[in-house]
């Protein structure tokens, strides 16, 4: 197991075997009730004693890797090690002493791309058949262009299934998608491939069952502050920073994850912490390359400035949700006013949102200056677990868009604009499948209480009343097998090709070129139409016209250059179409241009 650097504020939790045969167990329980204890397979009841920090240890004789164990509350409720390594079975059973990892690594040099360079496929892990399944899936992503793959959470949650947001064991891999060596074995076998693995990773909330850290470390989480999902973590404990950071490191060095995303990191209220964490995680690694992105609802570009590599883009996100499919409802309606001209600033800025008062948020100010900041700080999606998921119906744009044309000019400007792109599961088919939320709780008032939570969510919105109207329910086992993306029979190739033909452009005409890329600016050219460039690395400049206007409209001319000899057209949605487009004669288009230096 992995000891900190710096160890002067606070020790590792967890099972830790000993060269004499014993394991030292560690526990960060300062409120630990009377009659709390431990038990190891094997022997008898020991007390929990806290230690003036709050730790209570134990050096347990005989007791190797593989030895199960639980704690105890005095009215019998057995609870697993928060900072267990793996579980015999679910989050509710023992948990299991591990010893250092026999994995043999046929990559363990390998690193990944530089973050510029990176092509991001999102995948929920059970999905795609766990470990294994998705394993057998590395090749097909390879040959597409995907260079590097985030997995939703994986950390243990409830039940077989579930978004993975429900964690409550930060260290430990769920069982419901394979055995730790299975995993070493699928981000092994990526590598082997070109491809980069990062893990989503949930350091702000737990989830709602399994969680006992309150019933013996209340100090763990704040009284003062709450989230969504309850009180705030307590990051201004050292303990707490140590839990988690940890945590991180397990994760990275264990099973070689080339990074990391950190969820909703605007729910973690002690911004020391987040800020020093990729300082510290790359110190504890010397030499590794190491993608640290975040997800931030408050737009903070000074996060970006110091060591995280970047942000998923909600604005550029919200703005070309709103243009191809019309909703201006919850969020979306602060994109509905002049949409043309907020796709221009977020294509030269990053986000529309950079201080101004936002509707949605109750007119409070939202965001920073982002201008100054590369495009590789911004993460490029038009889908993604939450914007398809937290749906009633869990829609994905190729069901809400009608003209196919406008879809793909938007995934033109996604994949052959400098911004690192995105794609999410089953994009790449134009699956019609939804992404339902799904949970799989044992609890029937849990499980009532996330459905009366969902039909909440949707009251308001446009369609719904007081009741559900048949919102699929969370918890039925038919939510979740609804949600597999994948053809069975190869249907859909056309847009596999599509993907792989643009993807195949970026990686000739931009590739190598996208360190060091500035922003020139861009331009509203109509109400659903920009002009964006930008100075690539190698001085070349890369000019990008898009019109998602379901209707034909007029545009200015500028889309095209004055002088076309330095310049080569590498794509355009309609080929030969361009002059049309510029008299309005075609409702979606995308057209890419770069200057005539070698790649």
């Amino acid at each position: 197991m992995t000891a900190s650097t710096d160890t002067a504020d606070a020790r590792p939790w967890g099972a830790f075997p000993q060269a004499d045969g014993g394991t030292l167990f560690r526990l960060w329980a300062p409120d630990a009730p009377p009659g709390m204890t431990l038990h190891v397979e094997g022997h008898a009841a020991l007390p929990t004693v806290p230690d003036g920090e709050g730790y209570a240890e134990w050096h347990v004789a005989d007791c190797g890797p593989g030895t199960r164990y639980h704690y105890e509350l005095a009215d019998g409720t057995r609870l697993a090690d928060p900072a267990s390594r793996l579980q015999d079975g679910d989050i509710h059973d023992e948990s299991i002493v591990m010893g250092p990892s026999s994995y043999e690594w046929h990559h363990p040099e390998w690193q990944p791309r530089v973050w510029e360079e990176s092509v991001l496929y999102e995948v929920h892990v059970g999905l795609a058949g766990g470990f294994q399944g998705l394993r057998a899936r590395l090749p097909e992503l390879a040959a597409l262009g995907i260079n590097l793959i985030e997995l939703m959470p994986i950390a243990d949650f409830p039940g077989p299934r579930n978004w993975g947001y429900d964690g409550v064991l930060a260290y430990a891999p769920d069982r419901a998608y394979g055995s730790p060596h299975e995993l070493q074995e699928l981000i092994d076998s990526a590598h082997c491939l070109g491809i980069g693995v990062i893990l989503d990773v949930v350091y702000n909330h737990f989830g709602p069952d399994g969680n006992g850290l309150p019933r013996y470390a209340g100090r763990f989480f704040r009284e003062d502050r709450t989230t969504p999902w309850g009180p705030a973590i307590d990051f201004r404990e050292p303990a707490v920073r140590r839990y988690f950071e940890d945590s991180a490191i397990h994760w990275l060095e264990e099973f070689r994850f080339d990074g990391l995303r950190l969820d909703a990191v605007h729910a973690i209220v002690d911004e020391d912490w987040l800020r020093a964490l990729p300082r510290r995680l790359r110190a504890r690694l010397p030499g590794r390359r190491i993608h640290l992105v975040i997800e931030d609802d408050a737009n903070r570009a000074s996060l970006l400035d110091g060591d995280y590599d970047a942000q998923w883009n909600d604005d550029l996100h919200h703005v070309l949700h709103h243009l191809l499919t019309g909703e201006d409802h919850g969020y979306y309606g602060d994109y509905r006013q002049d949409p043309g001209r907020i796709l221009a600033r977020c294509l030269a800025e990053g986000w529309y949102y950079q201080g101004q008062p936002s509707e949605h948020h109750g007119g409070a100010p939202r965001g920073e200056p982002s201008g100054h900041l590369p495009p590789s700080a911004f993460i490029f999606f038009l889908q993604n677990h939450d914007q398809i998921g937290n749906r009633a119906w869990g829609e994905r744009l190729s069901v809400l868009v009608r003209q196919p044309e406008r879809l793909r000019a938007a995934i033109a400007l996604q994949m052959l604009a400098p911004m690192v792109p995105l794609l999410f599961m089953g994009e790449e088919y134009a699956s019609r499948a939804p992404f339902l939320y799904f949970t799989s709780h044992t609890d029937p008032a849990l499980v009532q209480a996330v459905r009366d939570g969902r039909a909440r969510e949707f009251a308001n919105q446009p369609g719904f009343g007081e009741s559900n109207n048949g919102i699929p329910d969370p918890n039925a086992e038919t939510s979740y097998s609804a949600c597999a993306p994948w053809p069975e029979n190869g249907a859909h190739h056309e847009w596999t090709a599509f993907y792989a033909r643009l993807l195949d452009l970026r990686a000739y005409f931009l590739g190598l070129r996208l360190a060091h890329t500035w922003s020139k600016g861009a331009e509203c050219l109509g109400p659903a139409a920009a002009l964006a460039s930008w100075q690539l690395g190698d001085g070349a400049e890369l000019r990008v016209y898009v019109n998602l206007a379901p209707d034909a409209c007029a545009v200015s001319p500028q889309a095209r250059p004055d002088d076309l000899q330095p310049w080569v057209l590498i794509f355009e949605t309609s080929a030969g179409a361009l002059a049309s487009v510029l008299d309005g004669q075609l409702p979606g288009h995308c057209t890419v241009w770069v200057t005539r230096e070698t790649p």
